[in-house]
């Protein structure tokens, strides 16, 4: 059985990019157990981006008999679960066309399904080969083989996968490991990356970030969160909320390393005046041993210092130095710092750093006051006659954010076997300013139904408030009536 790693994809990767192309570089690679071949991995928050480097194959002979089969263990319990675990393979005769099938037992599949993932068969030289061979390249989504990469989720993402290459000339049909079609025992294992490599321009001296939010991206007066459209996290004045990973900056960390030191204090405080205090808090972590991760426990001792972590050494979470939870804080400003020391306790120098975040622990507001008919109060559950002069209803509703962090709202219908209308929906606008609390008493337009049925009116609001990887927070309500046309 063998481990690979994962790393991060800073950008995607085209599959008509070269194994020598910058887009490739850094790629985690593995030697497998197939002819002359090498299996290249990395992956972003969508995709897994796989190469398999087969440096013995240099017939050029596409759609003669080059095939593979990649499976994977979609929920990881290393048995074949039918209609659940998956493999990947060509269409016959089309090789840079991309299937997937179920399992339906031992060496029993489905046919070929259409797929969101992708293949493409390429013959050029590559890092291990200056001769030109055989090269397959893979997008696969993260969704499709159930790879969640969450940052609370406790383990560290991964799958288990088996690997089938086939070639005509040369000639080698190899499975690795073997026999995995008919028993996932021995499957190998993939640990994705889920640490982005934010731009060092924008994270902060000590602490670098909140979550993927460079700490540059945080306003020090309003402890709010604004950052570029397209970037790894969008935020609009976000407040935050939920648990909080303060990640430090790596370059800093080295130096700071090299300086001797070898453990830290957090300091913290509500507001943003008075004694800050030591903060106390625990968490887990998963540090790469060479051969697989092992969980550690990381914890402050009893003079509330937390060990540093070698910044050299790989991490499930790199370079994290709190984990904070934000309902220890009360709403509203809360400002965090980092002391250094070395072994003996005595202070390391470091770049003088307070970090102020406006904390959020509460979810929008949202009430449907209403449903009229005309002037005529509908109540849950009645049944309401539709005429050609009032041929709809109107429905008044609150959708709100005392603490100003409200990020939208949407008023729908929903009838019948899954079918839905939007009515209406607002979403905030940075010209808005950093606070929008909303709406209260307001009346929709009015809503004609499509058809005669039971209808259900839900508001949805969502919160303007992020744990550093997206927007977390919302609430809604619903009415039910039926309309008759």
């Amino acid at each position: 059985m063998a481990i690979l790693q994962s790393a991060w994809a800073a950008a995607p990767i085209e599959l008509t990019d070269a194994l020598n192309a910058e887009s490739w570089a850094g790629a985690r690679e593995r030697q497998m157990a197939i002819p002359g071949g090498y299996m290249w991995v990395k992956n972003d928050a969508y995709f897994a981006y796989i190469a398999l480097d087969l440096t013995t194959d240099t017939n050029n002979d596409p759609g003669t008999g080059d095939f593979f089969w990649l499976s994977f263990d979609n929920d990881r319990n290393r048995a074949i679960s039918p209609s659940t675990d998956t493999n990947y393979a060509v269409y016959p005769g089309q090789p840079n066309k991309l299937g997937k099938q179920f399992y339906l037992g031992a060496n029993v599949w489905t046919g070929l399904l259409a797929t969101d993932s992708s293949c493409r068969i390429s013959f050029e030289a590559s890092p291990n080969s200056t001769t030109p061979h055989r090269i397959w390249k893979m997008r696969i989504k993260l969704s499709e083989i159930s790879v969640s990469l969450s940052p609370f989720i406790l383990w560290t993402p991964f799958t288990n996968f088996g690997l089938k290459v086939a070639s005509s000339t040369p000639a080698f049909n190899q499975n690795t490991p073997l026999n995995f079609n008919s028993s996932f025992a021995s499957l190998h294992t993939l640990y994705f990356a889920r640490n982005a490599s934010l731009p060092a321009a924008d994270l902060g001296p000590v602490m670098g970030s909140v979550g993927l939010i460079p700490t540059t991206k945080i306003n020090a007066a309003s402890g709010k969160a604004t950052t570029d459209a397209g970037y790894y996290v969008f935020a609009q004045n976000d407040a935050f909320g939920g648990l909080l990973n303060i990640i430090g900056n790596r370059t800093q960390l080295q130096t700071l390393w090299a300086a001797g030191a070898r453990k830290y204090r957090v300091l913290g405080r509500a507001g943003t005046s008075g004694a800050f205090a030591n903060l106390r808090s625990a968490w887990y972590n998963y540090r790469w041993g060479g051969s697989d991760y092992v969980l550690e426990s990381v914890g402050p001792d009893g003079s509330d210092f937390y060990p540093l972590p070698n910044p050299a050494v790989d991490y499930s979470i790199d370079d994290l130095l709190y984990q904070f939870d934000s309902t220890r804080s009360p709403n509203g400003l809360c400002q965090f710092q980092v002391q250094f020391f070395n072994a003996s306790g005595a202070a390391v120098a470091a770049p003088g750093q307070t970090l102020t975040i406006c904390i959020d622990n509460n979810v929008p507001a949202v009430k449907i006051n209403n449903v009229k008919h005309g002037a005529n109060l509908v109540n849950a559950c009645d049944i309401v006659q539709l005429t050609a002069a009032q041929p709809g209803v109107t429905v008044n509703y609150d959708a709100n954010d005392a603490e100003g962090n409200l990020h939208s709202f949407s008023l729908s219908a929903s009838w019948g076997d899954g079918a839905s209308a939007a009515i209406e929906s607002v979403s905030y606008a940075i010209a808005m300013g950093a606070s929008w609390v909303g709406v209260t008493n307001r009346t929709s337009p009015a809503y004609v139904p499509a058809v005669s049925c039971a209808h259900a009116f839900t508001v949805t609001a969502w919160a303007r408030t992020t744990n550093g990887y997206g927007r977390i927070g919302r609430n809604s309500a619903s009415r039910f009536v039926t309309l008759k046309k």
